[in-house]
């Protein structure tokens, strides 16, 4: 990955009794849990925005890292995002990673769909649904209930390339105040994709999140591996092209379906979903339901990574067979991994993708159709 970072450590943090950066989580300051998970996981440079009065204290909290630098903040998040853009010396079109330093319980495969998500997007924003029911409420007494449907708890980083943000900042009217960059940059015209948070970045904002976060750090968690396997069938019919893991590939025929046809997509994603044991594609995304007509299927598979991650899970590996006579896979095979990894966030060599004939044999031995199957490791968490 390749990016840059703001961290934004200018606050008072008076709802957590104040200086929240600089107090101790787990045997080391808030703000270092985050500085190290950006550096660690390859950020090329990394500006913190601290009070005027804090850059001694940041130098001896991130004593030992390399590849950071402090500026002064202001006295709102947007103040302190625009004097780390200024500060920031990658260009325009590299991505920015902007993160609260409240948020210490920061890993790498947050970072790793934030940054993959710009390839389809100007922004993301790391989610995490909305568990508990919602009501309105004035002077100690309920009014109604709020629908909850839609609604979704925003994270941090947020991801942007750097000019974008710039532009977004510039034209946003100085009278109001911005929540976050998401909002400033979605104001701007700018299309923020949504990927899956982690429960461990909470946002510590009051004394009792930090016994929170101590326990989160000392509970001793031990990981499973898990093994997902799909597959997936469509006919041939009349067309000009194929997807095909990803990848659009011209062919004298077409793959008939009600989304976009994608067999070996259709197949990772059920290899995932049976990873998690969560059902199958069908009950995510019922071909009975218009919306997904013509459908592209990287949204199938990245909702079904989203949710191994939001149960704590990581994906390890990925491997898609292809089963069919036409049209040839292998000049497009290196593309359709490359497209895989960049959907899952993995490195290529976690990506397999191979194709074999049936020797004539069967369905697609006489070109009725296509077939794919797909395995897929998951590593998921088990409480000890």
């Amino acid at each position: 990955m390749i990016f840059s970072a703001i961290i934004v450590a200018a606050g008072s943090g008076t709802r957590a009794g104040g200086e929240k950066q600089w107090r101790t989580l787990g045997g080391k300051p808030v703000l270092r849990w985050s500085a190290q998970a950006l550096l660690d996981a390859g950020a090329q440079e990394l500006v913190v925005a601290v009070a005027s009065d804090a850059q001694d204290r940041a130098a001896e909290v991130l004593d030992g890292l390399t590849g950071w630098r402090a500026v002064v903040g202001g006295t709102t998040r947007a103040e302190s995002v625009r004097a780390g853009l200024a500060a920031l010396t990658c260009p325009g079109d590299q991505p920015v990673l902007v993160h609260d330093a409240a948020r210490p319980l920061l890993d790498a495969a947050v970072i790793a769909r934030v940054v993959a998500a710009l390839d389809q997007a100007d922004g993301a924003l790391p989610v995490l649904p909305v568990a508990d029911s919602l009501r309105r409420g004035s002077d100690g007494l309920m009014a109604e209930a709020v629908d909850r449907e839609d609604l979704w708890r925003a994270q941090t980083p947020q991801a942007f390339r750097r000019g974008l943000l710039e532009s977004a900042y510039a034209a946003w009217n100085p009278a109001e105040t911005p929540t976050d960059e998401a909002v400033v940059v979605r104001r701007h015209g700018g299309r923020i994709a949504l990927v899956a948070g982690d429960a461990r970045l909470m946002k510590l904002t009051y004394p009792e999140d930090f016994t929170m976060a101590e326990a989160l750090l000392s509970q001793d968690t031990r990981y499973q591996t898990r093994m997902g396997a799909g597959f997936d069938v469509h006919c041939w019919g009349p067309g000009d092209s194929v997807w095909l893991c990803g990848i659009e590939i011209p062919h004298d025929q077409t793959l008939i379906g009600h989304s976009d046809a994608d067999a070996g997509l259709h197949a990772l994603t059920d290899a995932l979903l049976g990873a998690i044991a969560a059902g199958d594609i069908g009950d995510h995304f019922p071909p009975t339901d218009p919306k997904w007509k013509g459908a592209a299927s990287d949204q199938f598979l990245i909702h079904a990574a989203e949710m191994v991650a939001a149960r704590g899970g990581r994906i390890v590996n990925v491997d898609v067979t292809l089963i069919c006579e036409r049209p040839k896979v292998k000049p497009h095979r290196q593309a359709m991994r490359e497209r895989i990894a960049a959907l899952l966030a993995l490195p290529l060599d976690c990506v397999s993708v191979k194709a074999t004939t049936s020797e004539g044999l069967g369905f697609t031995g006489r070109g009725e159709g296509l077939a794919a199957q797909a395995a897929a490791t998951v590593e998921m968490p088990v409480s000890a």
